[in-house]
Formats: C-alpha cells, structure tokens, sequence
C-alpha cells in the first residue's frame, strides 16, 4: 500500500464504544487509523448497560475480554410483573451460549470504554485525537479529506475512508443524505442511575413493571451499579421529572433505602434506520446507522456488531485483497440484523407501555396464557441468518454466527477462536487445502483436537463437508472445500458469492 499522500488509512469519528472497538479491530489488522473524539475525557456515567454473548465473543478478539469482564456481571433474569406485582412471564438467565461465553452481561459503560480506550493507546497504529471537533469533508475517488477543529484549532486529515461513529446526531450521516426512516415509536423516560451497597436489598431479577399507572424498568448495572426507568406521563416534564424529590418518591416503593443517585436524564426512547450507510469513502456505524430502544438491550451490541463486519472488509479492501464494491455488503447484512433487533425492542416497549387499563388487563391475561401454553409471547433475541451480502446464500448454516467450541477449565480453558486466530479459516472433514488469504485445516489436525467433536457435531448437523467462516465468525459457505474457496474469492471480488 502507497500513503505518502494519505495521514491514515481510515479516519474513525467518535470514540465511544463502537469507535474505539472499530479502531482496535483495524489496527490490530495492521491499519493506520486516526479516531477522533470531540470530548477530552470519558463520559463519567453510565448509558448502555448490557451486552451479550457475541460481543463478549468480540472483547476476545480483541483481547481485553478479562478487562471488560472486571466491569461486569451475569444477565439475571427478566420478568415482566403486572400492575398489583404478579408475575406475567419470566426470561430466565442464558447459560452458555454458542458463542462460548455466557448468554449475556450488565456492565458499567466508562469502565468497558476505559478498557478499550487503554486498548488503542497501545497499538502503534493508532493516533487518538481529543477534544477534537469534526466539521465535514468532501472525498474523490482516491480517499477523504476531513475538516477538525481542535484545541490548537483547524486540522485536516486526509484518508482513504472515513468511518462516522459520531452518535444519534451523527453530523457524518448528515453529510452521506438520505435521511432516516422512523418507526414512529417515540416515548420520553426518566432514566436513573444509582451507585449501590450490600445494604441495599433490591430484586433479584431485572424486572418490567407493566403498569399502566406508570411503565418501569429496573434493572441490574455493572458491579455495584443499579438502574430505574420511569415513563413520563402526559403533562410530566423532564425538568419536573429530574428533580430530586421526585427520584426519590419514584424509588422509594422499592425498598431500597436510601441510595446515591449518580445520574438521571429523560431520553426519547425511539427507532431510528439511516436509509444510506454509505456514500462513496464514507460510512456510517453504531448509532449514526441506527437507533434501538432499550427494552432488549441491544443497542450497543448492534454497534458492535457493525465494527466486527466493517473491519475485516475494509482489511481486505485496503490491503488489494477485494474490491470496493465488498463494502457495499456492510448494509445489505447489517441493516436487516439491525431492523429486527429495533422490531424486537419496539415490540417489547409496546408491551410495556400500554396506559390504557383496560388495553392492560387483555395484555396480562394474553401473556398468562400464552406462557400456560408454553408459548412466551415474544420473538427469539437472535435475528435471522444473512440471506444477502457475503454469503453463499442457500447453502447450509450460511449467514448465521459459527459456534466457538470451549474444552477445558480453569487455567487448562481453551476458546477455539484463541487457536484459530483473526483471518478466515476453511475447516474440512477431508484433506486441508492451500488457499492465500485462509487458514485451512482439517478436522483431524492436532491443533483442534480439543475441539473436533464439536466441529464435526456442526458439519453431520448441517450435512457437509467443509465450511468457510468470515472473520466476523459468521459463516460465508458450507459444501465442497474447492468450491467454497472459489466462492469466496468471487465475493472478495465482486460483493457477490454466486
């Protein structure tokens, strides 16, 4: 690669945790990147509140998946409790998921970004600019040239890609047009976080309160760290709703006792889908491309999610191994992952916040009995497989995530993917294969010993004898090894796999 001419090779807006996790990804696959940030510090408070497996998943990845944990505990369960208490239906707490990880996290937002934002000051690749204020950037066919304010005033960088992490009022998305399209789910809560001690005896469970008198949420944070959201009720305003009396008669009926309340904020809980994620050199992620309610809290981990896809395809485009037209697939996969997650949450947060009683009782007494029938009225979390984009569409297991075998305990613990390592890998019940750009191996190498019942378990279930997993570890192909080699380059070449 020439960059003479280029100050990186991407140029990352926002460093929160989709920004910081995208730069990781990219330099830790030998890219220059600069990611900007318009605040000095962290944010002190926190905002996301929970993750799940597959991000988790991602930290290993990364590496930092020990760190992170330090900053967070086990998804309890999740109930959902009629007005007078009783209980409506219960999601109880994941165990292992496919992922190798447990099936979910609470975690406390500063400590999770502290640790990447220690991550990217350790690789040599990245330069982390803040207090630095994005203002626009016109592109060619070559690369992007941004304009930056910063405390010693205009900058300009010029890179091959600009990646906009830079939020709801994400001024990149702004600048890529297209506008959003709106769900029309929009209803202001109070949002309180507490700082907690053992002496404060609170539920076991995160809990719904479908309440038509007033929807509330409570639920776990990180370690020592608690959660209510109230919803506001016509006439309520967010200045009346902040104010201390009013948080404290709002906790009070839980028990608790007295608490350190370390923030409070009304937000508009609504779902948002950007129409374009990319223009050209420009790309949007996280919360520029779309905005989730919390109700399934998956917000973030759909922002994850578009880092671990973005990163391993601009790799491959900035290093000549596929063409531009790869990341033309970013939004054909990510998009519908994201719009279902988004239906999932507006789903539950109609649910939630029903306010008529009447509407209410229907409601409890659908879900008493959709459960006697053992039939939980809500959708599986996990979005459907990729049916577009990199993938060999119709072939089995393609487009859904690839399991991580674990063998061992303790210190003897292995994760498979700690073994395989970042790039692609072809796995095949036959003989392995050379193929440039993919590790290839077969089952009966002694490097996955550990883990070959597992593997072959997936290869007799989906009736093959190979598969191809992408970096992200979801699954392009399964079949023929030459073939699904040929397959894939094609996708690198063309976008498409068939």
């Amino acid at each position: 690669m020439e960059h003479e001419e280029f100050d990186c090779d991407v140029l990352v807006i926002g460093l929160g945790p989709v920004g910081a996790a995208l730069t990781a990804l990219l330099a830790q696959r030998g890219l220059r990147v600069i990611a900007i940030d318009k605040d000095s510090t962290i944010y002190p408070l926190p905002r996301a509140v929970h993750f799940d497996h597959e991000i988790m998943r991602l930290f290993q990845q990364l590496g930092v998946a020990e760190e992170v944990g330090r900053h967070a505990r086990d998804v309890p369960d999740y109930e959902f409790r009629a007005a007078d208490g009783t209980l409506l239906m219960k999601l109880p707490r994941g165990g292992e998921s496919p992922s190798g990880w447990r099936a979910g996290y609470m975690f406390h937002q500063p400590g999770l970004e502290q640790v990447l934002r220690d991550l990217i000051a350790g690789l040599p690749s990245v330069e982390a600019r803040l207090g630095v204020l994005f203002e626009g950037f016109v592109q060619d066919t070559q690369g992007v040239t941004a304009s930056l304010v910063g405390p010693e005033g205009p900058q300009s960088v010029r890179a091959r890609y600009l990646i906009g992490c830079d939020g709801a009022s994400s001024l990149v998305r702004g600048a890529i047009g297209g506008g959003l399209y709106d769900y029309k789910f929009d209803e202001p809560w109070l949002v309180v976080d507490v700082s907690t001690s053992d002496a404060c005896r609170l539920p076991t469970s995160n809990i719904q309160v479908c309440d038509p008198a007033r929807p509330t949420t409570c639920v776990f944070g990180g370690p020592g760290w608690h959660r209510w959201e109230f919803m506001l009720l016509p006439g309520e305003t967010p200045e009346a709703m902040t104010n201390d009396a009013v948080i404290e008669a709002l906790i009070r009926p839980w028990g608790c006792g007295p608490v350190k309340v370390e923030r409070k904020a009304v937000y508009r809980f609504h779902g948002l889908v950007a129409n374009r994620w990319r223009s050209g050199r420009a790309i949007i992620a996280g919360d520029a491309a779309h905005q989730t309610p919390p109700f399934a809290g998956q917000g973030m981990c759909s922002g994850m999610r578009d880092a671990a896809n973005l990163a391993w395809k601009l790799e491959a485009v900035l290093k000549s191994q596929a063409d531009d037209a790869l990341l033309d697939t970013y939004q054909a996969e990510r998009e519908p992952h994201s719009r279902a997650l988004i239906e999932l949450a507006i789903g539950m947060g109609r649910i939630v916040c029903t306010r008529d009683p009447a509407q209410a009782d229907r409601r409890d007494a659908d879900m008493r009995a959709a459960v006697a029938r053992g039939a939980p009225p809500l959708p599986p979390m996990r979005p459907s497989p990729f049916t577009t984009g990199c993938v060999l569409a119709g072939s089995p297991g393609a487009g859904e995530m690839f399991p991580q075998p674990v063998s061992g305990q303790g210190e003897s613990l292995q994760r498979m993917d700690d073994i395989m390592g970042p790039e692609p890998w072809l796995l095949t019940r036959g003989r392995a294969l050379k193929a440039v750009g993919l590790r290839t191996l077969s089952l009966s190498c002694e490097r996955l010993a550990p883990f070959r019942r597992d593997l072959a378990k997936w290869l007799v279930e989906h009736s093959t004898e190979a598969v191809l997993v992408r970096p992200d570890r979801y699954v392009f192909g399964s079949g023929d090894a030459r073939s699904l080699v040929d397959a894939w380059r094609k996708c690198l070449q063309t976008g498409l796999a068939a």
